[in-house]
């Protein structure tokens, strides 16, 4: 994967929403459910845990959504107890 190339005010400002992204209550709370899921059951290598499906899946297909694109489901929220 390529480098975004960003002058560097605009790389603080993308850290920023970055981290602001990932310490959002939805973003906590999937990642404290994907690792009690996988305390529980360990994903195997090249897998992570798909919180839509509940199991683990290869990271192309969770990260592409089956071929469907992520746009459709940024909205959803997705069972994380």
């Amino acid at each position: 994967m390529t480098k975004q190339k960003l002058s560097p005010a605009a790389r603080r400002a993308k850290a920023a929403r970055d981290l602001a992204f990932a310490k959002s209550p939805a973003r906590k709370a999937k990642k404290a459910h994907s690792q009690r899921e996988r305390r529980k059951n360990p994903c195997p290598e090249g897998y992570d845990y798909d919180h839509k499906r509940q199991k683990c899946v290869t990271i192309k297909s969770n990260r592409g959504n089956e071929g469907k694109g992520t746009k459709k489901e940024s909205s959803n929220n997705y069972n994380t107890e």
